[in-house]
């Protein structure tokens, strides 16, 4: 059991470094959409969407390639200067280029330009810190790790805050004060993005001694097999990127309103607390999955560890779902943008399914097929692209939700079909899909039956007929896990 606590361990600092940072962040959400009209709300979420492309792009693939390397190789030091020089450099060129040809890029993306330079900013700099945090990762420093990460969104909200909430009333008190100087009405947009970039900067300070006590000695060698391991990866990454965030850009190609788009990426969030878990979860397996990889029972343990991610996932995602409606009155408190609630479960399943995948993505990773998750991943993209095209002239945005579902689970299935062939997991199928589908019942049966969807006692029952299903197929684990604490 010691494995599973340590687990456990590292999955609960990683989940507070990554939950409490993104709980932290919800507060930004209630606070754009008390702030900014719905068309800018889909400004800065079209915005965004392109920052994750990009982040994607200019880290391709190293993080993971890092940890792979770094287990694998006997001088860790080699490994960490190769990747941290690789990063470094690209980060710069791209920077320089970048720079030089933003207002091209503004004119292509349809972006003011100023966004588009605050953006480059940002994107150089969160590029510079992936191997510093990866490092933190690898040596086992989660509480540093978490530091930082929570330290990063307390400045991006405070500076939220302030430039939103608390210049215009200080401008407006003291107009001839020197709050009034850079108070400019209207730059609402402009704001958030030099929040974003303070704490960007701020984060990169932490973490630069990184790179004076580097010895910045590059191998070649290990850079091109780290690369030929990693640009697999970089393919799955932007696979993952246009199934995550390209609805918002393709919406906005095909004509759909800002103020549809707007309240969609509102209500979206409210499928963030699925998110939270999965990244959690995510940022404390891959290490474990690579450490642990030669041990006997390496199987079996991977499949306990999806079994119980199916249980914790489950109850979320019913959770969110039975509680949808006073959950958007917290983090959606327009209730303009309340049109959009619809595509909650479907992105709660979505991102539940994401989850499984990612413990059933395991097998390729161990033994160094990583070409098959890139391909999985733009199987899954062609599923997004293909299906948005076909439904948002029909549906608007509640399309891209269900493309967005059937994206993860062909992608799910395809994983775990080729997954029993190459690298068998005795997983306990009965279970998990009795969670599963058990799951997705009560959901719709709490969300689209009106007259349960209005009655909480129901919905609380439901909820409750849930967790006694868990306990009766668990309970013997349960039982034996309380007798060894005795």
């Amino acid at each position: 059991m010691s494995l599973y606590k340590n687990l456990f361990k590292q999955t609960l600092i990683y989940g507070l470094a990554t939950v409490l940072p993104r709980m932290l962040s919800f507060l930004l959400n209630p606070l754009y959409v008390d702030q900014l009209p719905k068309q800018e709300f889909a400004d800065v979420s079209i915005v965004f969407a392109w920052l994750v492309f990009f982040n994607v792009i200019l880290s391709y693939g190293m993080e993971t390639a890092f940890f792979r390397f770094f287990n694998s190789e006997e001088d860790k030091k080699k490994v960490i200067s190769t990747a941290t020089v690789s990063i470094f450099w690209s980060s710069l060129v791209f920077l320089g280029i970048a720079l030089l040809y933003r207002k091209a890029l503004a004119d292509w993306s349809n972006i003011n330009v100023e966004y588009v330079t605050y953006t480059i900013w940002i994107l150089a700099l969160d590029a510079l810190v992936i191997i510093p945090f990866s490092k933190l990762r690898a040596e086992k420093r989660p509480l540093f790790y978490a530091v930082i990460k929570i330290g990063n969104v307390l400045i991006n909200v405070a500076f939220n805050l302030f430039f939103l909430l608390v210049l215009p009333k200080l401008a407006h008190n003291n107009p001839d004060g020197i709050f009034s100087t850079f108070y400019y009405p209207g730059f609402e947009v402009g704001y958030i993005f030099i929040s974003n970039l303070i704490a960007s900067l701020a984060t990169f300070v932490v973490l630069s001694p990184d790179y004076l006590k580097l010895n910045w000695k590059f191998d070649w060698a290990l850079w091109r097999k780290m690369m030929n391991y990693g640009f697999p990866i970089l393919l799955a990454g932007l696979a993952f990127a246009i199934n995550e965030h390209f609805d918002k850009i393709l919406l906005e190609k095909l004509d759909v309103p800002k103020s549809e788009i707007g309240a969609y990426a509102a209500c979206y969030k409210i499928g963030m607390f699925m998110v939270l878990f999965r990244t959690a979860y995510t940022l404390g397996i891959e290490p474990f999955f690579f450490s642990h990889a030669s041990n006997e029972n390496a199987q079996q343990t991977y499949a306990t560890i999806t079994k119980y991610f199916v249980i914790f996932g489950s109850f979320i995602c019913l959770f969110v779902i039975v509680f949808v409606d006073l959950l958007k009155q917290v983090l959606v408190p327009n209730a303009s943008y309340w049109e959009a609630d619809k595509v909650v479960p479907l992105i709660v399943l979505a991102n539940f399914f994401l989850g499984i995948y990612t413990n059933l993505s395991v097998w390729y990773k161990l033994i160094d097929k990583t070409k098959i998750g890139a391909y999985i991943s733009i199987i899954g993209a062609f599923v997004t692209l293909g299906l948005n095209y076909i439904l948002i002239p029909q549906f608007s945005y509640y399309g891209s939700a269900i493309a967005t579902i059937a994206a993860y689970g062909t992608m799910m299935v395809i994983s775990f079909r080729m997954g029993q062939k190459k690298y068998p997991i005795p997983y306990d199928i009965n279970r998990i899909l009795g969670y599963l589908g058990l799951t997705i019942l009560f959901s719709a049966i709490s969300f689209y039956i009106p007259y349960v969807r209005e009655n909480y006692l129901l919905k609380i029952v439901l909820l409750s007929a849930f967790l006694y299903f868990i306990y009766h197929n668990e309970k013997d684990t349960l039982l034996r896990i309380i007798k060894r604490r005795s």
